[in-house]
């Protein structure tokens, strides 16, 4: 499920430091400052580099609003670019263009812009005489001109593919193909704030308790339905830093959206695994269902990745979690190791059960990642489909008979879901696997997913008041 990129934190984006006025106040970052270092982040999306690497090099102080930037600016660059090649024809030097286009997608009408109209043009204009001064007029000069002819300029650019859709040509179409009755409404949802959804520690208490003691905080929240998610996930009104939730640091609760709970969740469906019971956590990094399952289970886990690195990320989240629990039958060892290479691993005992969170191209998930889009290629979807088919291939040999596997991604594509679980029954031999046919299937970011079109047999019990992150879930059972 997870990227295969380093991407940014699922954390809420704050809203960017300064005056509303353009000033800085005692403290605060000049906002041109903030568009310059936002326009940098730009350019190197569009070179090629992982936005994440890049906000982290950004100062601490001032990442959260060149964060709260970039995001805006990635998730309307298709509209900005058309508009900049409307407005200038002979594109500028890349840093000019990267500031052009950052400017012009925080004056586009698809969303509320952070700052006056005036404010980010003047900010603009400084932020590129620091830069590249001799550009400095030239810069103003298209971005007045935009406002002075913005309804034309707008619908014109809306007539295009890209500057409609702010997605790749081929993204559209392979969205298109995949669920052509909700291709539009899929492309529009990337564009939209992605909701904070919790997931209440098991262990330390329940979901509708934590729902109170949010609201003695003054944060209003409400308890997820679903039998899947077992009343600990918890959908928080209005989004906050991750370090003002009651208890986080006491591990008492995890940021982690519906979909990917229920990922996890649905390993535990059915006959509960008995206290002990072996599992294999595969490409467990960053840690956040490795934990799920140690919170609601007394589990014998091993918490595969093949990222060394990222695999500390698992063991810090155990560690703030206190898991696995003092006085229970739970066992967690982590190891740095490629799940496909089995003899490298693996003890030649088989597992109870085994969770497969597979590499994907997180097409899923781009509301919270809007540099996926620009980043992924055409051929990854076939090439990281190959990945997953290697992977359920190495893995379900080490289940038992009678074990369960859940194959999950965070992907839209259907390479990367339905179509791989088919490819997959269909290559083993008659009745030693079956699909579960109550599995979610596809869960795609709507608020009716739980239509027929998605595949979730449980109508609304999959869908909810607010949207999930686009994922597929399967629960393969060895007969």
């Amino acid at each position: 499920m997870r990227p295969l990129l380093p991407l940014p934190g699922l954390a809420p984006i704050a809203s960017p430091p300064g005056s509303p006025r353009g000033g800085a106040g005692p403290g605060t970052t000049p906002l041109w400052q903030l568009l310059d270092q936002a326009a940098q982040a730009v350019q190197a999306v569009r070179a090629g580099a992982s936005l994440g690497d890049v906000l982290a090099r950004v100062p601490v102080a001032q990442r959260p609003g060149v964060q709260a930037l970039s995001f805006h600016g990635l998730r309307w660059l298709g509209s900005a670019t058309e508009l900049r090649a409307l407005l200038a024809p002979k594109t500028p030097a890349p840093p000019v263009d990267a500031l052009l286009v950052l400017s012009l997608a925080l004056l586009w009408p698809g969303e509320p812009p952070p700052y006056a109209e005036h404010t980010l043009v003047d900010q603009a204009v400084t932020a590129v005489r620091h830069r590249a001064a001799p550009a400095a007029g030239f810069v103003n000069a298209v971005l007045r001109r935009f406002l002075r002819e913005r309804d034309a300029l707008v619908a014109q650019v809306r007539k295009g593919t890209l500057g409609a859709f702010n997605h790749p040509l081929w993204w559209v179409e392979r969205v298109k193909r995949d669920w052509p009755q909700a291709w539009q409404r899929l492309l529009a949802s990337a564009n939209e704030r992605p909701p904070m959804t919790l997931r209440v520690n098991a262990r330390h208490g329940s979901g509708a308790d934590y729902v109170q003691r949010l609201a003695h905080a003054g944060m209003a929240a409400s308890l997820l339905p679903g039998a899947d998610l077992a009343g600990q996930a918890v959908h928080l009104n209005v989004p906050c830093p991750v370090p003002q939730l009651p208890g986080f640091g006491q591990g008492d609760v995890s940021v982690q959206d519906a979909s990917a709970q229920r990922a996890a969740a649905w390993l535990l469906q059915g006959v509960p695994l008995a206290p002990g019971a072996r599992v294999l956590d595969a490409c467990a990094a960053p840690g956040g269902k490795t934990a799920q399952l140690l919170e609601r289970a007394d589990l014998d886990l091993l918490a595969l990745d093949s990222d060394a690195q990222r695999l500390q990320r698992v063991q810090e989240t155990l560690l703030r979690l206190r898991l696995p629990a003092a006085g229970t039958a739970a066992r967690v060892a982590l190891r740095a190791a490629d799940a496909r290479q089995t003899a490298a691993w693996w003890d030649g005992k088989p597992f109870d059960a085994i969770l497969l969170d597979a590499p994907c191209t997180a097409s899923g998930i781009v509301r919270r990642h809007p540099d996926i889009r620009w980043l992924r290629r055409p051929e990854d979807v076939a090439s990281l489909a190959r990945v997953q088919a290697e992977l359920l291939n190495a893995l379900w040999p080490l289940l038992k008979p009678g074990g369960r596997l859940v194959y999950a991604s965070c992907s839209l594509f259907k390479a990367e879901g339905q179509d791989q679980i088919d490819a997959f029954l269909q290559r083993q031999a008659p009745g030693t696997a079956r699909l579960d046919p109550t599995s979610p299937g596809h869960l795609l970011p709507l608020a009716d997913n739980g239509s027929a079109e998605v595949g979730s047999p449980g109508g609304g019990a999959h869908g909810g008041p607010f949207t999930h992150d686009g994922f597929y879930i399967a629960l393969l059972h060895k007969t």
